[in-house]
Order: C-alpha cells, then sequence, then structure tokens
C-alpha cells in the first residue's frame, strides 16, 4: 500500500478506497476479493515503525534488484544530478546574513533559530531568490529511473560531493555517467578514472578560454539523453 501511494500519489484515505475498491490494487496488495485493506490509522502507523527502524533504503534496493533483474532497470549508463527541495519549517525572518550562492562552496554562517525551525536544513541563494531546505542528490540510470539518491541541506556544493553519490548505487564499470558541468574538476575526472567509469560530464568554459567546437558538440550529444533526471525530480515534486 505504501508503494502504491509513491507511484499513484495517494493519500492515506485514498489508497485504502481504492485496494478495497479496485481488483488490481487488492491483488498487487496480496489481498483476496472478501479482504478489507488495513485502515488509514494503521498505514500511518506502519509508516512511522519503518522510518524509525530505518529500514527505506535496504527496501528501496530490494526494489531495485527486482527491477534489475526484469531488465526494467539497465544500468547501461548514469546520470546524477542535484535537486533543491524545501522545508516548511524554515525561519520567519528575513535573511539578512551571507547566504550561500548556488555552485560556490563558501563558509556558512551558523545563526541560532527557534526550534520550531528545521535545524539541519540551510540557506541558498539560486537566480536572485533565497531558498531554506535540502538537496537531493540522485544517480538514475539513462531512463530517469533512480539508483541511488543522497540527502544534503541545501548549502552542500555538488562539486565536492560527486564520491557520496556514487557510494549510492552499485554501478558497473566502463558504463558512461553523464553530468551537469557543475561536476566538472580535476579532481572528479581522476574520481571516475578510478572506478573505471567514462568520463560524460558536461564541458564548461573557463576565464579567457572558450568551449572548442568538439567541446561545443559533445555537450549537445550528452544534452539529448541528460536532461531525462530532470523528468525524474519533476515526478518527485509533484
Amino acid at each position: 500500500m505504501c508503494l502504491l501511494q509513491t507511484w499513484y500519489g495517494l493519500s492515506d484515505y485514498e489508497v485504502e478506497d481504492r485496494v478495497n475498491d479496485s481488483i488490481s490494487f487488492s491483488y498487487f496488495c496480496g489481498l483476496n476479493i472478501d479482504q478489507i485493506a488495513p485502515d488509514h490509522i494503521t498505514l500511518s502507523r506502519f509508516r512511522t515503525d519503518l522510518t524509525n527502524a530505518n529500514v527505506y533504503e535496504s527496501l528501496f534496493k530490494q526494489i531495485n534488484t527486482q527491477l534489475e533483474s526484469a531488465s526494467i532497470i539497465v544500468k547501461t549508463r548514469a546520470i546524477i544530478d542535484a535537486s533543491l527541495i524545501g522545508t516548511p519549517l524554515k525561519p520567519k525572518s528575513k535573511t539578512n546574513h551571507k547566504v550561500t550562492e548556488d555552485r560556490e562552496d563558501l563558509e556558512e554562517v551558523v545563526k541560532e533559530y527557534a526550534d520550531s525551525v528545521d535545524k539541519e536544513a540551510s540557506w541558498l541563494k539560486k537566480q536572485g531568490k533565497y531558498r531554506y531546505g535540502y538537496k537531493k542528490h540522485h544517480l538514475t540510470d539513462n531512463e530517469g529511473l533512480v539508483l541511488g539518491v543522497l540527502t544534503t541541506k541545501a548549502s552542500t556544493n555538488e562539486v565536492g560531493n560527486l564520491e557520496a553519490v556514487l557510494d549510492t548505487a552499485d554501478l558497473p564499470q566502463n558504463i558512461s555517467l553523464k553530468a551537469d558541468k557543475r561536476y566538472q574538476s580535476k579532481k572528479n575526472a581522476t574520481l571516475l578514472k578510478e572506478r573505471k567509469l567514462k568520463n560524460h560530464i558536461l564541458k564548461k568554459a573557463y576565464k579567457n578560454k572558450s568551449l572548442t567546437h568538439w567541446e561545443k558538440k559533445f555537450n549537445k550529444l550528452i544534452g539529448k539523453t541528460r536532461f531525462k533526471v530532470e523528468r525524474t525530480f519533476g515526478g518527485i515534486k509533484r
């Protein structure tokens, strides 16, 4: 029932009704036609127990193993990217101190907040707007199916976080890893070489050094499939 909630965007009340009403939903949950689904309160308590027992990660890996054995997930290529996720428990006061700019790695200013504020989150300034929350670093297959997830505070810089994200999934060697140009660095190029992964991180221009004709063609080619991770973010946020 928790999986059906995730896949169909249903509340506890809605999934209870659907399992009782739909033959395919009840069949998926292993119920006979004369059996009644657990009520929404039971489902809510069960989900809390799963969270407290830290079993979601192992369940996620188990489901992906089944998807891989059925050739739904095929690890021939991988894509990595990060997305901002806000928290409703943010400070109510105006932001008047220095905040980490997106794609920069600055020293964060520690500030005391009320107990009602989510203190594990952090501020980030992106495209001129202040966001308070987290970054979800996703590693997906070539079709955008999630292989691994790492959650950090919003101010975490992606370029220095590649190794930690790669550790969330068991990638085979000699496949390509596609990523936005913000992941481009000598350290990350060395890391991919050590892990025997093909470096398909977008090329970026530097001061007094613009992209060559071939680098532009490379970026265009990688971009044709790298965008699929954005559909994954869209689905998660929806």
